[in-house]
């Protein structure tokens, strides 16, 4: 079962452990910190799709919410899978909860994000080409494993480098807002990452195919 999972380092340090713990304790199930995840991401998106028209006092803290709430989802897909397996409770749909609420987390933080940066004007199809791509990473990995191939989660545009890009971005943003400086940090960015999905997809693609093809 361990060869199914993301390979995540933050899984084996106590603190998670104690936390998953915690949450078992408490009744919490993996299926709700799912579901979960893709609540925080939806507040993310609308954070970020509200920076455009938010007053300038407001814009920065907007960012700064947004980037917090990345984390959060981040955070709960670290813990459903842990409350399910070390907790001792996997369900039969647990597998339809882990994956569906991620593939709309996505959409939510890469679409909000591509309106948050609506200049240059084609930033917001950028948003929208992202979420594509990034489901499209996801059904690859998929799509291998219901081949018989393993789960492949290799780069370079995984799910925890889009996240860890998109929060980075959103405190520079806000950083660059306060400091007088804004710029189109937010729509580069995007750029970054669909052009990182495409390699990621190519690249998952070509080792479910040799690794069939060997078998």
């Amino acid at each position: 079962m361990e060869t199914t999972r993301r390979p995540i380092k933050a899984r084996n340090t106590r603190w998670a452990a104690a936390t998953a713990a915690f949450l078992a304790r408490r009744g919490i199930r993996p299926n709700q910190i799912s579901v979960a995840s893709a609540v925080f991401a939806a507040g993310a998106g609308a954070c970020l799709a509200l920076t455009t028209p938010a007053a300038a006092d407001i814009e920065p803290w907007l960012f700064l919410a947004a980037a917090l709430l990345i984390q959060l989802r981040l955070l709960c897909n670290l813990f459903d899978g842990m409350v399910a397996l070390e907790g001792g409770f996997q369900t039969r749909s647990g597998e339809i909860f882990n994956e569906l609420p991620d593939r709309f987390a996505d959409a939510f933080v890469l679409i909000g994000a591509g309106y948050a940066a609506a200049q240059p004007s084609w930033s917001p199809t950028v948003g929208w080409l992202c979420a594509v791509l990034a489901v499209l990473t996801a059904y690859v990995r998929a799509l291998g494993a219901s081949a018989g191939a393993s789960q492949q989660f290799c780069g370079p545009m995984a799910k925890p480098h889009r996240m860890a890009i998109l929060t980075a971005t959103c405190a520079g943003s806000a950083f660059l807002f306060w400091t007088g400086h804004p710029s189109p940090l937010l729509s580069w960015s995007l750029l970054l990452i669909a052009a990182g999905c495409l390699v990621t997809i190519l690249r998952r693609t070509r080792r479910i195919v040799r690794q069939l093809e060997s078998a």
